[in-house]
């Protein structure tokens, strides 16, 4: 996906960033954390290297998987923990996450009652 804007009459083409966990759009400026990968021979003459692969998620979906279980696979498995090590050094991804949670909480309706008619219907039920 491209989106495409003209400065200055010169049109600059922008790649779309998606979560590749949830698929939402990452604005470009907007908070995400993204895995950047590629491939370099090792003592093979003459020096090979692939092009770089980036991989965006959104900052829910990157605490929510440094939160889950271990992935399958030696690949994800390292990118899973330099995901964690990010959410785990500063509390800035999180506090993204939990923005953006209260912005979806806060386009939600009420649902006909208030949390705590939801709670007393709960406690009766259960």
């Amino acid at each position: 996906m491209f989106s495409a804007f003209q400065i200055k009459n010169v049109e600059i083409i922008m790649q779309t960033i998606v979560c590749l966990r949830c698929r939402r759009e990452i604005e470009a400026g907007h908070k995400s954390v993204a895995v950047y990968m590629f491939a370099q021979t090792v003592g093979v003459r003459p020096r090979q290297k692939s092009g770089a692969q980036r991989i965006c998620f959104c900052p829910q979906c990157a605490v929510s998987l440094a939160m889950g279980m271990p992935p399958e696979g030696a690949l994800n498995m390292a990118a899973w923990n330099m995901i964690r090590d990010l959410v785990s050094a500063e509390a800035s991804l999180n506090e993204a996450a939990w923005e953006s949670l209260r912005g979806v909480v806060g386009l939600l309706g009420s649902g006909g009652g208030s949390a705590g008619q939801a709670r007393a219907r709960f406690r009766e039920a259960g």
